[in-house]
């Protein structure tokens, strides 16, 4: 059974370098944070030696991962210099899936900070360099994709007709204050609570209405949101029914919030290897919208192959998690 990853991380060496300057000029919670990571040779070589990895794929039987630039994301920093090294890293991409085609494909990055801008490299990573979709590493300096000055993005998205993989980063500076105790900031618990507001300001936002082929990606089994949905759902209507929507600043919708998740939703399994949120997100979105992932190198291999090699799952549910959802998604070629 091929195994496709899809969402194992990466980053060019000057990105790693950037953070690791940043970061030691700063005392916060999140150079703290940072260093932790970026301050060890050896994540620092998983993260950049796309040569390296090749070893540790063959040894537990995957065939590809699908490569995503490592959060925070390059719209830690101003427009320019992310700009520079959404390009920076999306070229370095292309040149890996070049060198090996059958082992890697990728998501292109963007600097949201000036969307027009954005946008052109979405077009340029998809038409030019073949990528397979975006990432965004949620937040841009606090400020969320539901904003109409961000909306090139979704436009070219679209266009293209490739995904947008929304992936975690630290709380915003307005809200990281009670996730900064007990290690809570990061992938413990403030990247999906992050993340999960984010998705649902899309949702709430309209987005889905503007934008009804928008594709979005989340990781760690939709950052918790398919447990929400009904919650959604009868909070929303519940609202309606009061002619709330005015009062609240809340936008009439189309549909009822978990039928946009339904639909314009895919969610991965990085770093959540168990089978019973498993099965409850593939009873809630079928088996068309979940795909594996490992999320290296942060996630171990060695755990996320025999979930998912052993999960209770038919053989054609176990091809659609494995490789065909993503191949279909990503417009990866099948195996030959």
């Amino acid at each position: 059974m091929r195994l496709i990853a899809t969402e194992e991380a990466f980053a060019p060496r000057e990105y790693i370098d950037a953070f690791l300057k940043l970061s030691a000029n700063l005392d916060t919670p999140v150079s703290r944070y940072l260093a932790i990571y970026y301050g060890k040779a050896e994540a620092v070589r998983q993260l950049t030696d796309l040569e390296y990895r090749l070893a540790e794929m063959d040894r537990f039987g995957v065939d590809m991962h699908l490569l995503s630039i490592t959060g925070p994301g390059v719209q830690f920093f101003d427009a320019g210099f992310g700009a520079e090294l959404a390009a920076l890293a999306n070229d370095h991409l292309a040149d890996a899936i070049r060198r090996h085609p059958a082992r890697y494909a990728g998501l292109g990055a963007v600097a949201p900070q000036d969307p027009n801008a954005a946008a052109r490299e979405v077009t340029r990573a998809v038409a030019e360099l073949g990528l397979n979709g975006i990432i965004i590493n949620s937040h841009t300096h606090g400020e969320y994709l539901d904003d109409p000055k961000f909306w090139p993005i979704f436009e070219a998205l679209v266009a293209h007709d490739v995904p947008l993989y929304l992936h975690p980063t630290f709380p915003p500076d307005a809200h990281i204050e009670p996730y900064s105790h007990y290690g809570m900031m990061g992938a413990l618990w403030g990247f999906g609570a992050e993340t999960s507001l984010h998705a649902v300001r899309l949702i709430m936002g309209g987005v889905f209405d503007a934008f009804p082929g928008l594709k979005v990606v989340l990781g760690h089994m939709g950052e918790a949101i398919p447990f929400w949905l009904g919650r959604l759902d009868n909070r929303y209507a519940n609202i309606v029914r009061r002619g709330g929507l005015e009062p609240l600043g809340m936008k009439k919708l189309e549909r009822l919030p978990s039928e946009y998740f339904t639909t314009n939703f895919w969610v991965t399994t990085s770093g959540m290897n168990t089978n019973p949120p498993l099965e409850f997100c593939l009873g809630m979105l079928g088996e068309d919208r979940v795909m594996w992932a490992i999320d290296y190198p942060y996630e171990q291999t060695a755990e996320a192959v025999p979930f998912i090699r052993n999960a209770p799952l038919s053989e054609a549910v176990m091809k659609k998690l494995t490789h065909a959802n993503a191949e279909s998604l990503f417009r990866i070629a099948p195996a030959g």
